[in-house]
């Protein structure tokens, strides 16, 4: 008697373990369906025009006498101011900014004999919205030359730089497309292994940058009035069958 109670409450803790144990792989298989996701990327680009356009004119004017020198600045200034109106220019966007002057023999460190004792830099700034007409005075700097203003290059290119600020008012379409076409990627690949796309798991927006719309060897972003805006967002999906 004591043998078969024995038999039975082996075979009921067998099954209880057996039962136990399915449920528990059952679960597991479910967690584990359950974790299934795909990562995909979505792209959106837009072409942009610069909306802005900033260009420092600066000269340097070099002497031994301080009246002359500084007469020779103000005719270089005159002259750069002049080629600025003669474009459509008003004052309100043309901003004459303090002269630098240089007196080597005052220097605490000069040594030696020197060609010219003053140095003064100076320079024009002009600020537009109109970068098509900045763009065309750019083309026409040259008569600057013919008139006895050479341009100093001193601090980089002496080229305008054409600034794209309205991006605020493309991110959220932007923003848009790229989940969109983000989506339409986990689908495919969701169709294609047999699976069911799921809720979002986790997403990454991208940081947005612009870049030359034409890939110019040795041409900044800055030197071209027409660009392009690019976005990437990463989203991952759940995947279930």
């Amino acid at each position: 008697m004591k043998s078969i109670l024995a038999l039975t409450a082996a075979l009921v803790l067998g099954l209880g373990i057996a039962l136990g144990g399915y449920l528990a792989g059952d679960g597991f298989v479910k967690s584990r369906l359950g974790d299934r996701s795909v990562s995909v990327k979505g792209l959106s680009e837009r072409e942009v025009k610069a909306d802005l356009a900033l260009w420092a004119l600066r000269f340097v004017v070099t002497g031994n006498d301080l009246a002359e020198t500084q007469a020779e600045v103000k005719r270089n200034a005159d002259v750069v101011s002049n080629f600025l109106k003669s474009h459509g220019f008003s004052e309100d966007e043309v901003e004459l900014q303090a002269p630098q002057v240089t007196d080597r023999l005052a220097q605490m460190y000069s040594s030696g004999q020197f060609d010219t004792r003053f140095i003064i830099a100076q320079q024009l700034v002009l600020r537009s919205t109109d970068v098509d007409k900045v763009a065309k005075a750019n083309r026409d700097s040259s008569t600057l030359v013919e008139q006895g203003v050479v341009l100093s290059n001193e601090y980089g290119p002496v080229r305008p730089s054409y600034l794209f600020t309205k991006i605020a008012d493309v991110k959220p379409q932007m923003i848009e497309e790229a989940t969109k076409r983000a989506r339409e990627a986990a689908e495919t690949f969701a169709a294609d292994s047999g699976s069911r796309l799921g809720g979002i798991k986790r997403a990454w927006q991208g940081q947005f940058s612009i870049q030359p719309r034409d890939e110019i060897p040795g041409a900044q972003e800055t030197e071209q009035v027409m660009k392009t805006v690019r976005v990437v967002s990463t989203i991952e999906y759940l995947l279930a069958d």
